[in-house]
């Protein structure tokens, strides 16, 4: 039996079906901006440079780098006790701008071939530490146990943060302090005393540094070298990515054995950091550089592929020449590390009433490997070219952080102001810092103009009743 519905009812539905018809009648404009397979640099990934800056590598030539790795030994930015140079770090960071760049950095405890490489002060007031010897010379490292390391080293750490977390020129944070040239490893060290190594800080010590490091710059991305599984460990699962330095090692060491066969696979799984990626960076430093690949005849695109496939984001080669016959290969690394970003097709009514929404369908894909790490947001730009020059722009909720490779499909209700005459609007879309409204960003797309806006179509705006 056919259920009676009262005629009140039917009316309701039959106009919410004659609504639905009109609407799918509506103009429409749908736009599919071209993709390019131009190379450039964008934020929080890339081609680093090393200790020097893009606008002074003549090792680059004319590669876009976003990003300048320093690493800095304690004794540098401490000179005297509770006295931190920060004007070492400012004009770093100043320049980095400058060449288009920002600055990562670690800071390391021993390694450099000289005796100290903490402040002498700290020796002087009475730290434990050890002498050893390493490859021919006499060095002192402290005993990260004693309390007196652990309040200035701790110090030291919370000053840098105070003043550089969330600083727009500061990129990446390599968690250092631990091991030779903060490699969280003291290989090939001999006490002088017992002829041992020198051994690691105990496991809490190295944790409270993590710690440390992490707290005092909970804004940034931060990573850690991959050597000490329990600490990569207790890093991953509160947020960070992982650091691997001897990309590139196809038997450079061992005929039997090497680290990108045997060692990094067996780290990334021990430690749980198999889908680090998704959350942190990945970042890998070439074994020796790419003269040493090509001298050894080691195959570069399985070396590049290699670290693709860990889903790197930043790749550095210490700023050392690229060999003859190879730029092609690290092109074609460029044109998928890290994200890179296609809007694929822009859907929308043709008009829309001053002061109502304008309903934007935007489908995007992320070409790269990896995600943004980095919270840049989506901002549509409507604007006329009339005398009034009417200006409207909307940095929207959608934030671009962690897409992974794929697609990804936004919908965004643009809101037309409602005191804005009727006439035909540009609508155009930028991918913006937050904080600044200026697009931050570029996308494998044509289109890109002189203020970094990309222009899509053309919206009519029509008075409301």
């Amino acid at each position: 039996m056919t259920p009676a519905f009262p005629r009140q009812a039917l009316t309701v539905v039959a106009l919410a079906f004659a609504t639905m018809a009109l609407r799918s009648a509506e103009p429409r404009v749908t736009f599919a901006p071209q993709e390019i397979d131009t190379l450039f640099a964008n934020p929080g990934m890339g081609w680093q440079t090393f200790h020097r800056f893009a606008d002074e590598d003549p090792a680059l030539q004319g590669l876009p780098s976003s990003s300048a790795y320093f690493r800095f030994y304690w004794r540098e930015l401490e000179p005297k006790d509770g006295e931190i140079d920060f004007a070492k770090v400012d004009t770093l960071l100043t320049r980095a701008h400058r060449a288009g760049q920002r600055l990562c950095f670690r800071v390391m405890c021993t390694g450099s071939g000289q005796y100290l490489d903490v402040p002498p002060w700290l020796k002087d007031l009475g730290c434990r530490g050890y002498e050893f010897e390493y490859e021919g010379g006499k060095h002192w490292v402290p005993d990260f146990e004693d309390p007196m390391f652990r309040e200035r080293h701790f110090r030291l750490i919370r000053e840098l943060g105070k003043r550089y977390n969330g600083h727009p020129d500061v990129d990446l944070i390599d968690i250092g302090s631990v091991g030779l040239w903060g490699e969280w490893h003291m290989s090939g060290t001999k006490r002088l005393d017992n002829g041992q190594p020198v051994p690691l800080p105990s496991p809490q010590t190295r944790q409270a540094l993590i710690d440390a490091w992490r707290e005092a710059f909970p804004d940034q991305p931060k990573v850690m070298l991959i050597g000490d599984i329990d600490g990569l460990r207790h890093a991953v699962t509160q947020g960070c990515g992982w650091r691997a330095d001897c990309l590139g090692d196809c038997g450079g060491f061992s005929k039997n054995w090497n680290h990108m066969r045997d060692l990094y696979p067996l780290h990334v799984q021990q430690s749980g950091a198999t889908d680090a990626w998704k959350r942190a960076p990945v970042a890998f430093e070439s074994c020796w550089d790419m003269r040493k690949w090509k001298q050894e005849g080691w195959d570069i695109r399985y070396i590049f592929d290699y670290a693709l496939s860990n889903h790197v984001s930043y790749v550095n080669n210490k700023s050392a020449p690229i060999p003859e016959g190879t730029r092609a290969e690290v092109e074609r690394l460029l044109r998928r590390i890290g994200y890179r970003l296609v809007l694929r097709q822009v859907d929308h009514p043709r008009q829309a009433k001053a002061g109502g929404p304008l309903p934007v369908v935007m489908r995007w894909d992320n070409v790269g490997v990896a995600p943004p790490h980095g919270d840049y947001r989506i901002a549509l730009r409507l604007s006329s070219s009339g005398s009034a020059n009417e200006r409207f722009i909307s940095v929207t909720g959608h934030s671009i952080q962690a897409w992974l490779p794929g697609p990804t499909e936004v919908t965004e209700p643009l809101a037309v102001p409602r005191e804005w005459p009727a006439g035909d609007y540009g609508l155009a879309v930028a991918l913006v810092d937050p904080s600044s409204r200026e697009p931050a960003v570029r996308l494998a797309i044509e289109g890109r103009a002189a203020d970094g806006w990309y222009p899509l179509s053309v919206v009519t705006v029509t008075q409301a009743p």
